[in-house]
């Protein structure tokens, strides 16, 4: 019997690498697990950075095309876990019945959401403060990253996972997420009350600037008008947007083992 695939799927700024701590887990744990990058993102964190037009114009739809087909060449429909917009991107997967549930870690809002705190913002100002950004690269520096990622973290740390696994990212997301609920057909739109689906986890760090939780909250609130599909939320106390990458990272994936766990999910071998 095949195992259970599971892909990870990276948001902004993140190299698809800093999911190799899950990866190596979730493989213990008896799943087959993936950790794709987007397209345009080169094998590693250097030759990405060296190649970062590679990702211009990279918008939303382009990204979810490129995992559903990853999806296809795996031996059964997969669990998806997906971190900033890499949650937005796994919501979609689900809603289109390509996985068999999800995850959605600090998710970047999709179409609906209205909520904008200031610190949200400040975290998209890097791309969003110039329109040409939308068909551009875009790096961070390390003071913007301590802000939108690292937060809650020492200075030291967060300049190490800043130097370890940051990547030049495209604006085309933010943008398209920024305007979603001024776009008919926007690339951000998630159906949360038709589909049928497998269970979503959505989750949040109580101090994320990136994607603050009342962000998350509105979302889950959206999915309450689905009644016949499970959509849970876990709030992680003190955490900030860097929780998949900073010390704290296994903490995030023992509740997901856990949550898979409690919904049937998790392999024979590991029950």
């Amino acid at each position: 019997m095949p195992k259970t695939p599971v892909v990870f799927i990276h948001g902004l700024w993140i190299h698809s690498s800093a999911w190799a701590p899950w990866v190596d887990l979730f493989a213990e744990r008896g799943y087959a697990p993936s950790a794709p990058g987007w397209p345009g993102d080169a094998d590693t964190v250097a030759a990405t950075r060296a190649a970062a037009d590679a990702l211009d114009d990279v918008g939303i739809e382009q990204i979810c095309h490129h995992y559903a087909d990853h999806i296809e060449t795996l031996d059964a429909k997969p669990i998806v876990v997906g971190h900033s917009f890499g949650g937005l991107i796994a919501q979609e997967l689900l809603a289109n019945d390509l996985a068999v549930a999800a995850v959605a870690i600090d998710p970047a809002p999709i179409k609906g959401v209205k909520t904008l705190p200031f610190s949200q913002l400040r975290s998209g100002f890097p791309v969003l403060g110039n329109p040409a950004n939308k068909k551009r690269t875009v790096s961070l520096t390390a003071k913007q990253f301590r802000y939108s990622f690292g937060n809650t973290l020492t200075q030291e740390e967060s300049d190490a996972l800043f130097e370890a696994w940051t990547i030049p990212g495209p604006g085309r997301p933010l943008f398209e997420d920024a305007t979603a609920n001024f776009t008919r057909n926007s690339p951000a739109a998630v159906e949360t009350h038709e589909a049928v689906r497998g269970p979503l986890l959505l989750t949040s760090g109580s101090e994320d600037h990136t994607v603050p939780k009342a962000v998350t909250l509105e979302v889950l609130k959206m999915y309450e008008a689905s009644p016949g599909s499970v959509t849970e939320y876990h709030e992680f106390e003190g955490r900030g947007h860097s929780l998949t990458i900073d010390a704290g990272w296994r903490d995030v994936a023992d509740v997901t083992l856990a949550w898979l766990a409690a919904k049937n999910l998790a392999p024979v071998a590991a029950g």
